[in-house]
């Protein structure tokens, strides 16, 4: 296997420009400049993003869609009841990582997930697809099962409640935002001179600085 994976191409993507010199002050505007860039490049599924938290002593880790960046932070949603919830709940220390290798892109934010108000919460939730929010109302997520006919029953159950009252919100579910203490940009370069700027807040906001590649 070694064989063959050193033999898999990487870093074949035409990357954009990026000059860290140029880059604003603050992470959110360039990360927001990123994204758009990727979504008007035809990436897949671009706000796609590995969010690793902390459970006992090892990391864990799952693949999660952003569903706002604002001053507040980077926001996600998740059921208090799963896996990823009660992590979260135990230690708000979160990392979110996005990569887009047709860009040769990467992004790495590093800060604490603070809950979002009951509003933001439940407009996430009502925002959601009826299979979507008729999935999370079946409270099970990472419990095992046996057989698909408990899932048929449960998504049965729950979309007939969904039906009695369209507006429902499950006591569990939560919308987070990530208050991020650092943020790194990274784009890829061929000869392994990649370009990488590291942004650190302190009190008084935020500072800048290269990254030997």
């Amino acid at each position: 296997m070694r064989t063959q994976l050193r033999g898999l191409p990487v870093l074949v993507c035409a990357a954009p420009e990026f000059d860290p010199a140029s880059a604003p002050d603050e992470p959110v505007e360039l990360f927001v400049g990123w994204l758009r860039h990727a979504i008007d490049s035809g990436v897949t599924e671009p706000h796609a993003m590995t969010v690793s938290t902390v459970s006992g002593r090892c990391p864990s880790a799952r693949v999660l869609i952003l569903k706002d960046v604002d001053t507040h932070g980077w926001h996600f949603a998740v059921s208090a009841l799963s896996r990823k919830g009660v992590e979260l709940a135990r230690n708000p220390a979160v990392a979110l990582t996005f990569y887009w290798p047709s860009l040769g892109r990467q992004i790495r934010v590093e800060g604490t997930a603070r809950a979002d108000p009951p509003q933001l919460t439940a407009d996430d939730f009502l925002a959601r697809s009826e299979d979507a929010r008729a999935m999370a109302l079946t409270g099970r997520q990472s419990q095992p099962y046996a057989d698909d006919a408990e899932v048929d029953a449960a998504l049965v159950k729950a979309h007939h409640e969904l039906g009695q009252s369209p507006g429902l919100v499950p006591a569990d579910w939560v919308s987070y935002a990530v208050w991020a203490d650092t943020v790194e940009f990274w784009q890829s370069d061929p000869g392994r001179r990649h370009r990488r700027l590291r942004y650190e807040r302190d009190d008084e906001g935020w500072s800048a600085m290269r990254l030997w590649p």
